[in-house]
């Protein structure tokens, strides 16, 4: 799978006890109570993302690289914000350049159809867009994009070795919890490896933050969030 996930979540087949299964029930390993019950699971407050490749060609991808470290090299300040180690750019508007024209329109095709399995068909929005660019030992904090309908990011270089992108679990209480790990009401972030030319969409309250880059290549993402309304 591109932009590989580091978990397992495992159900019990239909049918299947989680007390015991029928022939242990026979053998008397849980009594009548095995043999009787069956627990049918129900996954709440589900938090869903989105990944996509879309169908750019790889000189695009090549071209827009040429393009970012050329507007690094023009405004060498970085702009800060949860970025260390590295640079972003001051420029929240970078997809409206006329080189950005094709990724556009793929980010703005793909936030579309996130906001539609969300209920909402018919929202206006627009793209707020920034680049992201982390030099050896860059990372980006854990952080949110408050007050938006996604966020998302297009990875444009990922050399091995790039940090990974962590989801933080949106649960607030269940780090009390004694079950840690990626088990059903257990404590588990989540690990994205992504890889250039990958898309990925996610909720502006999930909380998340990118691990140290191990790499002397920077790793470069141009970062989004849809935002209601029009620019």
């Amino acid at each position: 799978m591109t932009g590989k996930f580091h978990f397992t979540f495992k159900l019990p087949r239909e049918g299947q006890s989680v007390f015991g299964s029928p022939s242990a029930a026979r053998d008397g390993e849980g009594g009548d109570m095995a043999a009787a019950t069956r627990l049918d699971p129900y996954d709440l407050f589900v938090t869903r993302i989105w990944q996509a490749r879309p169908p750019l060609a790889h000189e695009q991808i090549r071209t827009w690289v040429r393009e970012v470290l050329a507007l690094r090299a023009a405004s060498p300040k970085p702009a800060g914000r949860t970025n260390r180690q590295g640079w972003n750019s001051e420029d929240m508007t970078v997809l409206e350049r006329p080189v950005f024209a094709a990724l556009k329109q793929s980010i703005r095709a793909g936030c579309a159809a996130a906001l539609r399995e969300m209920g909402q068909q018919n929202v206006e929005f627009y793209l707020q867009s920034w680049i992201n660019i982390h030099d050896r030992g860059g990372f980006n904090f854990a952080h949110i994009h408050e007050g938006s309908l996604l966020s998302g990011s297009f990875y444009l270089q990922v050399p091995a070795g790039s940090g990974k992108f962590v989801f933080r679990d949106p649960r607030p209480g269940v780090v009390h919890g004694y079950l840690k790990g990626a088990v059903p009401n257990g404590y588990s972030d989540i690990h994205l490896t992504p890889e250039a030319g990958l898309l990925v969409l996610f909720p502006c309250w999930m909380e998340h933050y990118v691990e140290p880059h191990n790499s002397d290549e920077p790793r470069i993402v141009i970062a989004f969030n849809a935002n209601r309304g029009t620019a």
